[in-house]
C-alpha cells in the first residue's frame, strides 16, 4: 500500500508543482512580500470556499474544488519558504532556486506523511473530504493562535508543523479525488 501511496503523493505534487512554476514564471516571486499572517489568510480563503461549496452543494465561480486545494499545498510551501527566508530581502528569487526550496519543503511533507502513514496506518484513506477541509482549517486557527502569542508555543508544535499538516491534508484530498 505504501509504494502506492508513495506514487499518488508523488502525482499530486508533481501536478501541484507545475502549477506554482508557471505561476512564478508568469509573476515572478511576488509572493515574497507575503507575511506568515498573509499567507495563512490565503489558505483560509481557499479552505473557507471549499467548506462553503462543500455546505451548500452550489459552487458559482468555475474554480473546481481540486484547484482550490491544489493552491492550499502550494500556499503550504509558500509559507515554509517564507518561514525560512523571512529576513531575506531578496524579493525576486530566481525560478530554478524556487523549484529546488519547494522540492526540498516537498521532502520534507512526504517524510512526514510517510511516519505518519506507518503510525496510524494511513487512517486518511477512510476520511471524507470534508475532514480535510475542517482539518486544514484547524490548522490554520492554530497557526494565527501562535503568531499572536509571537510564534510561542507551550507545549504544541511550531507554525512549520502545521504548515506541513496543511500541506499533507490537501495532497490526501487530491489523491482519494482520484481513487
Amino acid at each position: 500500500m505504501q509504494d502506492n501511496t508513495n506514487r499518488q503523493y508523488d502525482s499530486a505534487i508533481k501536478n501541484c508543482k507545475e502549477i506554482f512554476i508557471k505561476k512564478t514564471k508568469d509573476y515572478g516571486t511576488s509572493w515574497r512580500v507575503y507575511r506568515t499572517i498573509s499567507v495563512v489568510d490565503q489558505i483560509y480563503i481557499k479552505a473557507k470556499r471549499i467548506r462553503n461549496i462543500q455546505e451548500k452543494k452550489l459552487q458559482k465561480v468555475d474554480d473546481d474544488l481540486l484547484s482550490e486545494f491544489k493552491g492550499i499545498v502550494n500556499y503550504g510551501v509558500i509559507g515554509l519558504i517564507q518561514l525560512d527566508l523571512q529576513n531575506d530581502e531578496t524579493e525576486n528569487v530566481p525560478v530554478d532556486i524556487v523549484s529546488k526550496l519547494y522540492d526540498e519543503k516537498i521532502a520534507v511533507s512526504k517524510q512526514l506523511m510517510q511516519d505518519k502513514n506507518h503510525d496510524y496506518g494511513e487512517a486518511w484513506r477512510e476520511m471524507s473530504q470534508e475532514s480535510f477541509a475542517d482539518m486544514i482549517l484547524a490548522k490554520v486557527l492554530r497557526i494565527k493562535q501562535i503568531l499572536s502569542n509571537q510564534g510561542k508555543t507551550l507545549i504544541s508544535e511550531g507554525i512549520d508543523a502545521n504548515f506541513y499538516d496543511i500541506i499533507n491534508y490537501a495532497v490526501f484530498a487530491l489523491i482519494l479525488s482520484e481513487e
